[in-house]
Parts: C-alpha cells; sequence; structure tokens
C-alpha cells in the first residue's frame, strides 16, 4: 500500500513538473511570438485575441471539457483523472506565467524550434506518465485507439495541423502559421523520441557460413536468436539466417563478434520503432 501511495505520488510529482515546462515553453516560445501552438490552447489564443478578458489557461479549460467526457470511457478512469489534472495544472501555470513575467519576442525560427521541443518533450513524458494536457494530445490519444499503426507524434501534428491553418486564415499571417508547423514538426519528433525511445533497439541480420558458432555467441549475450530458412537467389545454396533484437548499447559488441568469427559475413542492421517481449517492452493494454 506504502508502495503505490510513493509511486502515485512521484508519478503527479513527474506531471506537474512537465506541465510546467510545457507552459513555460508554450508563454515564452509561442505565445510572446504570436505563433500558434495548435490544439484547443491555439484556439484559446484566437478567443483570446478577440476577447483580451479571456484568459488561454482558463479558456483551454473550458474547451476541453466536452472532449473529456468523451474520452471517459475509451481510456479508463486513471488516465482521464490524470489528464484533467494535468490540463488544469499545465492551464493555471500558464496563466500564472503570463501574469507575472512579460515575455519578450525572439527570432521566431528559434522560438519554434524551442518551443517544439519544450512541448514535445514535456508531453512526451505526460503520455508516458497516462497523462495529457487534453485539447489536440486526447484527441491523439482517443485516434490512436482507432489508427494504432500511427505514432503519437504523428497523430499530434494532424490535429494541430488543422487549428494552425484556421490561425492563419483568421489572422491572414501566413509566415506565422509557417512558424507554427515548423513547432508543431519539432514537437511531434520530441514527443515520438521521448515515448518510444527508450523502447527502441535493434534489429540485426547475418547470413554467413559460420551461424552456429555466431548464434552460440549471440545467446552468450542474453539475447533471443530467431533462425530463419533462406536460399541464395544466384547460387540455389540453402542459408539459414540469423535476427537478432538487440539494445542500441549492445549493437557494437554483436558487430565485434561477428568480425571476429567470419569477416565476410553478410550483416543487415536495422532501427526498431518499438520492440515489445521478454527482454524489453511489455505488453500493455492500450499502449501508445
Amino acid at each position: 500500500m506504502k508502495n503505490k501511495i510513493r509511486e502515485t505520488i512521484v508519478r503527479y510529482a513527474i506531471i506537474t513538473v512537465a506541465c510546467a515546462v510545457y507552459a513555460w515553453g508554450f508563454a515564452w516560445c509561442f505565445d510572446a511570438n504570436h505563433i500558434s501552438v495548435g490544439g484547443f490552447t491555439g484556439i484559446a489564443q484566437i478567443i483570446n485575441y478577440f476577447l483580451p478578458w479571456a484568459p488561454v489557461g482558463i479558456m483551454t479549460i473550458v474547451l476541453n471539457v466536452p472532449l473529456f467526457f468523451l474520452g471517459w470511457k475509451k481510456l479508463g478512469k486513471e488516465t482521464l483523472i490524470s489528464s484533467l489534472f494535468a490540463m488544469a495544472i499545465s492551464s493555471l501555470f500558464i496563466d500564472i506565467f503570463l501574469a507575472v513575467h512579460q515575455f519578450q519576442a525572439m527570432d521566431p525560427i528559434l522560438a519554434s524550434i524551442y518551443g517544439g521541443l519544450f512541448l514535445g518533450v514535456s508531453g512526451g513524458v505526460m503520455m508516458r506518465q497516462s497523462a495529457n494536457t487534453g485539447g489536440s494530445e486526447m484527441a491523439a490519444r482517443l485516434l490512436k485507439l482507432k489508427f494504432e499503426g500511427a505514432s503519437m507524434g504523428t497523430l499530434l501534428l494532424s490535429v494541430d495541423l488543422i487549428v494552425t491553418v484556421v490561425y492563419a486564415f483568421i489572422f491572414r499571417d501566413m509566415t506565422r502559421a509557417l512558424y507554427g508547423v515548423v513547432g508543431l514538426y519539432v514537437a511531434s519528433l520530441a514527443m515520438d523520441k521521448v515515448i518510444y525511445g527508450a523502447n527502441a533497439a535493434k534489429v540485426v541480420q547475418i547470413i554467413s557460413r559460420k551461424q552456429e558458432e555466431i548464434t552460440a555467441r549471440l545467446l552468450e549475450l542474453d539475447r533471443g536468436v530467431t533462425l530463419l530458412q533462406g536460399r541464395g537467389a544466384y547460387s540455389g545454396e540453402s542459408k539459414q539466417v540469423i535476427l537478432c533484437a538487440v539494445g542500441r548499447s549492445e549493437m557494437v559488441e554483436v558487430k565485434r563478434l561477428v568480425r571476429e568469427i567470419d569477416s565476410d559475413a553478410f550483416v543487415i542492421v536495422m532501427d526498431a520503432y518499438e520492440i515489445l517481449g521478454e527482454g524489453f517492452a511489455e505488453h500493455k493494454e492500450n499502449s501508445l
């Protein structure tokens, strides 16, 4: 019971810090430079422009309420509660930062790049803690249930682009909209890196006449090895192809041992987007 409480406290502390980073990145890089951040926060920016008395943070909360009702059954109670917390805290931080400090405009391209990094990294951290700031993040989380093959960053970028286009149309400022697209693209890359980076690895395929010796050495590294039956198209010779998934840090050792055993071996190294199973990430319901 104590461990559960401790884990919950640590989890919400991480979410709170991520919310502060998210709000700081928005206030410093996007709002100060009048660049659309997309999503419901972007819509709140538009409302705030026409109704200056309506704070961006408060309007973000108001706009998010219907979406959270839609996500109640889809995402589960735990995810919904943590997301409500993240949405409220990040919106509160935004209004606090904008109230206590007047952020100065900077080079728009720097604002787009660093703002995207702030939002992407903080958003990815929240996603890994089963939380999000609502708006486009919540919409992307719901779309992920439908389009399982798409990454969270890609889905988020798609949703935010719609708001950015509307922003450009209303303000007739295509330049700012293009800066916003840059920021959103950087954010999507950063988010995917945070969400999937820990599970990313390498997959290596090895074709060698000394496959038995190479296989034995790979097994010594405590890595699973699968032997695929192959045939050379030119020679017609039957061959066994070694298939092995390894962590990035282990790849140097794998190449070294293959070189020592058979310097003529044919080796194909591929990036693995995500690997689930023994020795890697666990299979989880509604995983990102």
